[in-house]
């Protein structure tokens, strides 16, 4: 490093940094500390640097409703699905579509169309056992093997067609 270098490179105590770190020590990190962080400042950096947070009281609450509203939509829809064939299939699948993407879209996360997702499959999953006594709501047929194997279909569709929120700040490139 040449004398000119190492003078810009001196940090605020007046030393020069350990090599390696000049760039840190220009830019605000005191010398050796960015080591061990990487070099991520509060505001920015990497998002697996971020620290993990549950989402807020309201969100959860919202969270819950999604998933207690799609396991009503599972039940009612292994009912509909059964009564009327061709259409109460369709009219099934497209409540449990408009829910899932409904979900993701109001929430603005692929969680908004994973809590209802998950709701939808305890219910079905717990109508689609049999009882003690012998009693069962779906039969063998072509029906409800559709209504279960389209409705994870479609909560898989949903969720992949959720919009997230992009990453903001100084340090993202997403039009260039």
């Amino acid at each position: 490093m040449s004398s000119k270098s190492a003078k810009s490179a001196k940090s605020a105590n007046g030393k020069v940094p350990a090599r390696g770190t000049r760039g840190r020590a220009a830019s605000g990190v005191a010398a050796g500390a960015g080591a061990s962080t990487g070099g991520v400042g509060a505001g920015g950096g990497s998002l697996l640097a971020q620290p993990l947070v549950g989402p807020s009281p309201g969100r959860a609450a919202g969270y819950l409703g999604l998933f207690v509203l799609g396991a009503v939509v599972g039940a009612a829809g292994a009912l509909v699905q059964a009564a009327w064939f061709p259409g109460g299939l369709l009219l099934a699948l497209g409540g449990a579509a408009g829910l899932f993407l409904g979900g993701a879209r109001g929430v603005g996360t692929r969680a908004g169309a994973v809590a209802p997702a998950a709701g939808w499959m305890v219910s079905v999953i717990l109508l689609t056992a049999n009882r003690p006594e012998g009693d069962f709501l779906f039969s063998a047929g072509a029906g409800s093997y559709l209504f279960l194997l389209g409705g994870m279909a479609v909560a898989v569709m949903c969720a992949t067609l959720a919009r997230t929120r992009q990453p903001d700040g100084s340090a993202v490139r997403l039009g260039k």
